[in-house]
């Protein structure tokens, strides 16, 4: 997958340095090119392929050669290729019970969910030393402070976090489970531990709540954030839709080889 940074490549394509007419309402703008341009916005997409290269995974593979790849979405189209089937948070607990018992598994590249899932189904999955940075940075001792400060809130995790702070937890889910339990939970309070632009959509949804952003190690404003998704602006959006600019093309044979484990998790899920 091409790997490139976002502001690099307007400059190269030239069009950054556009104006953007003062007092300019982005929004409108953008809601007018996407139904101009029949265009479709994905948000909220990210990848771990620092976390696991394809090279060293492939020799990875090599050594467990009995093994079926089970990947988590947020990887590459390299490791995508290498997989035999690939799961979202939501649907990993039933694709990796579809394989029969005595099926030795490998699951990439997120090692946390992986072991939460081996917790959960008993199974021994040979798991990838891959994180998210998000979820691994939680703090247990500031979250348990934060619990004592607010005893009669409920503690909901995702499953990408270490054990340790699970372990604590009264709710674990995928993202779209975290959103579903606080919108048909009769409390009012709830500690989020997950990237915390969920926040916003849980507050949409269920305005009469509160919802308190679990604090990391080194965080002194109580939330932890992801640094590669808050480079996207609504600026950067705007030259995006407007230009059709950056473009990332994928090798065709990684593509269509990327694709089958892809089409696998439609098939189970």
């Amino acid at each position: 997958m091409l790997q490139a940074n976002f502001d690099q490549l307007i400059v190269a394509h030239g069009y950054v340095n556009q104006p953007v007419a003062p007092g300019l309402d982005l929004i409108q703008e953008i809601n007018r090119l996407k139904k101009e341009k029949n265009a479709v916005i994905l948000g909220h997409y990210y990848t771990l392929a620092s976390s696991a290269p394809a090279d060293a995974f492939q020799a990875f593979k090599d050594q467990h050669p009995n093994h079926k790849v089970i990947s988590y979405i947020n990887c590459s189209a390299e490791i995508k290729a290498l997989s035999d089937v690939i799961v979202t948070s939501s649907n990993a607990m039933k694709i990796v019970e579809s394989f029969p018992k005595d099926q030795p598994l490998i699951f990439a590249p997120d090692k946390n969910l992986g072991n939460y899932i081996n917790s959960v189904t008993g199974r021994e999955m040979v798991l990838w030393d891959g994180a998210c940075m998000v979820h691994e940075k939680y703090s247990l001792e500031k979250i348990v402070a934060l619990m004592d400060e607010h005893p009669k809130a409920i503690f909901i995790a995702h499953p990408e976090c270490e054990k340790q702070v699970l372990l604590v937890a009264d709710f674990i889910g995928s993202t779209t489970a975290l959103l579903n339990y606080v919108a048909q939970s009769d409390k009012k309070e709830f500690i989020v531990a997950t990237e915390s632009g969920i926040l916003h959509q849980m507050q949409k949804s269920c305005p009469d709540k509160t919802f308190i952003p679990a604090p990391s190690i080194d965080s002194t404003c109580g939330c932890n954030d992801c640094s590669f998704m808050k480079l996207n602006t609504i600026q950067k959006l705007y030259l995006a839709l407007k230009y059709e600019r950056p473009e990332i093309i994928l090798d065709p044979v990684i593509l269509e080889k990327a694709k089958l484990p892809i089409l696998r998790m439609l098939e189970l899920s």
